[in-house]
C-alpha cells in the first residue's frame, strides 16, 4: 500500500467521523428540546454559583455546528437595582455528552455585562447576599464537577461609595476566571481600563471557598500597565476584620503621574520621578503598616518603616533612613528671587497638594545634598495636617556649622503664611547668606538667628509682611568688595582727592555683631559694629526687604592714628542702594572741614567778616559792584547816629 492510498483511506475515515457527529448532533436535536437544554443549563449555572439569574429576554440554542445556548438581558439580584446585567450569557456545551444525549456546560461568557458595586456606610454591599449564596455553592459537600470557565467580555465595573464619595467607572473589562470546579484555587487573568489607561491583571486565591466566607486564604496578585505596576503575594482574611499579611512590590516611572492617575491631586514642587518600593506588609482595617521597608524616590534610597491609616482622614507616618539624600529635585521649582537674581519672585506660591493626606514623617540621611550645597548628618521632621505643614529641623550640620529651628507653611485662600525660627551655629556666613538671602558679601564664621513670619500669595507680598527680629555674631572675617581702610588712609591725607577705587578688596574685621527689627519688611538696624585691627565701623538706619535696598548711617574710623599724639581718623558715612552692591559715600562736609585749603569756603557761609573778604576779592578779580552793594540790606550793618 501506497504513502497516498493510506492519506486517503485517513482522509475518508476523519471524513465519515465528521459525517457521524453531525448525524448524531442533528439526531441530539430531534431527541432534545430547546427547552430542555435551556432548563439543564441555568440548573447547572444554578449549581455551580448558587446565584440564580433572572432571565429578561429570548433564549437561543444552537446544537450545531458546536453546541450553546445564549440568553439574552440576564440580571442579577434585585431587578430594580441590579448586582449585574448583562446584554448576553452565552454557555457552550461539551461535545461528547452531547452527543450521548446529555446537556453539559464547558465554559460561561458574559457579553458587555455591568457589575454594580454599591457599599453604604457600614461598609455593606449589594453583593453581600450573591456572595452568600456562591459561599453555600462552594461547599465540598455540594461541589460537583462541572464547567470551570467563565468569561467577562467587554464589561464595565461601577463602584460606588457615598459616605467616602468614591464613584469610579472601571471600562473595557475582559477577565478569563478559572471557576474552582474541582480544584479549591480560583484564577482570574485578562485586562482592563481604568482612567484612560489599560492594565493588564491577574489574581489567584489558594481556597477561594474559604476567601468568599471571609476566612484565610493564600492571594497573588499583579497588576501592570503605563502608569505603574505592583504585585502582591500573602494571605487575606476579612473576619472579624479585614487583614492582609504579605511582600507587596511596586514601581512607576513617575511617582506624580501615578498618583494624578489615581485621582490624587499634584504634589507642589519638582521631584516625585522614578519610584519604587518593597516592603512586608500588614493592613488591618484602614490601616496599612510596611515594615523592611525599601523605598527609592528620583535615585535616593530609605529604608525605615510606615503606616498608612484610611480611616477618616488619610494619614501617613514613618521613619525613613537613608545614606545619601538629594533635594535638588524638590527645591528646583523655588523661586526666591528673579531670573536676574536681584528681585524678589512674584510668581504665585502653589502648594495644592497639601491638603489632600496628612503626615507625619521623620528622616535622616548622612549626606544631603540641595542645590550645589553638602550638608552633612541631617536629622528633620515634617508634620502636615489640614493643609499646616511644620517642618522640624533637630539637627542639620551645614555650611560648617549646625542649624536647628523650623519652618510652618499654612495655606490659605488668600495666599500661605510662612513662620520660621532658625538658629544657625558657627557656620561659614559667606555661603549661607549667599543661598539664603542672596548676600554674598560677608565673610566669616558666625551664629545667626531668625524668628519672621509673613502672609501672602508671592515670596515678594511675604516680603512686605514680614516681622520678626534677627541677630548676627561674627569672628575673623572680612566685608567682601569694600577696602575701608584704604579709603580712610587716603582720605586722611588727602580729604578732597576722592574715594578712588576701594571696592574691589576687603575690609578684615575680628568680630561683627548685627541686631536687626523687622516691621512689615523693614529692617531696622538697631545694632550693627565692626571691629577690626584696623577699622572701626558702627552703623544704623533702616533697609527695605521688599525693594532690597539700603538706607544706613555710620561712622568709620582708624583704630591707629597717623601720627603720635592725634586722635585716629574717623569719618562719617552712608551707605545707600541694593544691599546687592550697595554704594558707600562719605559724608563731605566732614571731609571739607578737614581739608586746609577748603575750611575758609566752608566758613564763608557761615561767618560775615570771612564772608566778605572773600566776596571782596572775587569782586576785585571779577569787576563787579562795590562790596556794600553786593550785601544785601537787610545784612548791611545800621547806620550810626550823628
Amino acid at each position: 500500500m501506497t504513502a497516498s492510498t493510506g492519506l486517503k483511506r485517513l482522509g475518508l475515515i476523519l471524513l465519515a467521523a465528521l459525517v457521524a457527529g453531525a448525524g448524531v448532533l442533528t439526531t441530539a436535536g430531534y431527541l432534545i428540546s430547546a427547552d430542555t437544554v435551556r432548563d439543564r443549563a441555568m440548573a447547572e449555572i444554578r449549581a455551580v454559583t448558587g446565584l440564580n439569574p433572572v432571565l429578561r429576554g429570548e433564549a437561543s440554542v444552537s446544537l450545531f455546528p458546536s453546541g450553546s445556548v445564549s440568553f439574552a438581558d440576564v440580571v442579577l439580584g434585585d431587578p430594580n437595582n441590579p448586582a449585574l446585567t448583562a446584554e448576553k450569557l452565552t454557555a457552550r456545551l461539551r461535545f461528547f455528552p452531547l452527543m450521548l444525549g446529555r446537556v453539559e456546560i464547558s465554559d460561561v461568557a458574559l457579553v458587555r455585562p455591568t457589575i454594580a458595586v454599591d457599599l453604604d456606610a457600614g461598609g455593606q454591599s449589594n453583593w453581600s447576599g450573591l456572595i452568600d449564596a456562591l459561599a453555600r455553592s462552594q461547599k465540598p459537600a455540594q461541589r460537583t464537577p462541572a464547567f470551570s470557565e467563565m468569561r467577562i467580555d467587554d464589561g464595565t465595573l461601577l463602584v460606588r461609595d457615598p459616605a467616602h464619595k468614591v464613584d469610579e467607572i472601571v471600562r473595557n473589562v475582559d477577565l478569563s476566571l478559572a471557576w474552582p470546579s474541582i480544584s479549591k484555587s480560583f484564577g482570574a487573568t485578562g485586562r482592563f481600563v481604568w482612567h484612560d489607561e489599560q492594565i493588564n491583571a491577574s489574581m489567584t486565591l489558594a481556597d477561594f471557598a474559604a476567601a468568599i466566607t471571609g476566612n484565610r486564604s493564600g492571594l497573588k496578585l499583579r497588576v501592570a500597565g503605563a502608569p505603574m505596576k505592583a504585585a502582591f503575594e500573602g494571605s487575606i482574611s476579612v473576619k472579624p476584620t479585614l487583614k492582609i499579611e504579605g511582600t507587596v512590590a511596586a514601581d512607576a516611572g513617575s511617582l506624580r503621574d501615578a498618583l494624578i492617575w489615581t485621582g490624587q491631586q499634584p504634589l507642589p514642587g519638582g521631584g516625585f520621578g522614578r519610584f519604587s518600593i518593597k516592603a512586608q506588609t500588614n493592613v488591618v482595617g484602614g490601616n496599612i503598616g510596611l515594615s523592611g521597608v525599601n523605598v527609592e524616590l528620583d535615585g535616593n534610597t530609605a529604608e525605615g518603616v510606615l503606616t498608612f491609616a484610611t480611616d477618616g482622614r488619610k494619614t501617613l507616618q514613618g521613619t525613613l533612613a537613608s545614606d545619601t539624600l538629594d533635594v535638588s529635585p524638590y527645591v528646583s521649582t523655588i523661586r526666591l528671587l528673579t531670573a536676574n537674581q536681584r528681585e524678589w519672585s512674584n510668581g504665585r506660591i502653589s502648594l495644592d497638594g497639601l491638603s489632600g493626606v496628612d503626615l507625619d514623617l521623620r528622616l535622616s540621611a548622612a549626606n544631603v545634598v540641595m542645590s550645589g550645597a553638602k550638608i552633612g548628618r541631617t536629622a528633620i521632621g515634617a508634620n502636615l495636617r489640614g493643609g499646616h505643614l511644620v517642618v522640624t529641623i533637630g539637627e542639620a550640620q551645614a555650611y560648617g556649622g549646625l542649624i536647628q529651628g523650623s519652618l510652618a507653611l499654612a495655606i490659605f485662600e488668600s495666599g500661605v503664611d510662612v513662620k520660621s525660627q532658625l538658629q544657625f551655629t558657627d557656620v561659614d556666613l559667606e555661603s549661607c547668606l549667599g543661598q539664603l538671602f542672596g548676600l554674598k558679601r560677608l565673610e566669616g564664621k558666625g551664629n545667626m538667628s531668625l524668628s519672621v513670619e509673613g502672609t501672602g500669595e508671592s515670596v515678594l507680598a511675604v516680603t512686605r509682611t514680614l516681622n520678626g527680629t534677627a541677630g548676627l555674631n561674627g569672628l575673623n572675617g572680612a566685608l567682601a568688595g569694600l577696602n575701608v581702610e584704604q579709603l580712610l588712609r587716603r582720605l586722611e591725607r588727602r580729604p578732597l582727592s576722592g574715594g578712588g577705587e576701594f571696592r574691589s578688596g576687603k575690609t578684615p574685621y575680628d568680630r561683627i555683631t548685627v541686631a536687626l527689627k523687622i516691621v512689615k519688611g523693614t529692617v531696622t538696624v538697631d545694632d550693627m559694629k565692626v571691629e577690626g585691627s584696623a577699622v572701626r565701623l558702627a552703623l544704623n538706619g533702616s533697609a527695605s526687604i521688599p525693594e532690597r535696598e539700603l538706607d544706613l548711617k555710620g561712622s568709620a574710623a582708624l583704630v591707629v592714628a597717623a601720627r603720635p599724639g592725634t586722635a585716629p581718623f574717623e569719618l562719617p558715612f552712608i551707605v545707600q542702594g541694593s544691599w546687592d552692591d550697595p554704594i558707600m559715600l562719605p559724608d563731605p562736609e566732614a571731609l571739607i572741614r578737614r581739608s586746609g585749603a577748603a575750611a575758609p569756603l566752608l566758613n564763608a557761609v557761615r561767618e560775615r567778616t570771612a564772608r566778605d573778604a572773600v566776596r571782596s576779592a572775587l569782586e576785585r578779580l571779577t569787576g563787579g559792584a562795590p562790596a556794600d552793594a553786593a550785601i544785601p540790606a537787610a545784612e548791611q550793618a545800621p547806620a550810626q547816629k550823628p
